[in-house]
């Protein structure tokens, strides 16, 4: 096997693998994944009750 041959197998299973990521990015079923990603930055923060002082705040 020469370089020019393997450098042409690895094109061609890097193209397969970039055509299935597409496939699966437009994919009909991860729609509505997507589009709870999409609405994160829009909600609204709410701060986590841990018990851990906040260390930022001075008394």
């Amino acid at each position: 096997m020469d370089a020019g041959l393997v450098g042409s197998l690895f094109t061609l299973l890097f193209f397969v693998v970039f055509i299935a990521i597409i496939g699966w990015a437009y994919s009909t079923k991860n729609k509505a994944k997507f589009d709870a990603a999409a609405q994160l930055p829009f909600e609204e923060d709410t701060p986590a009750s841990t018990g851990a002082p906040n260390l930022g705040e001075s008394k």
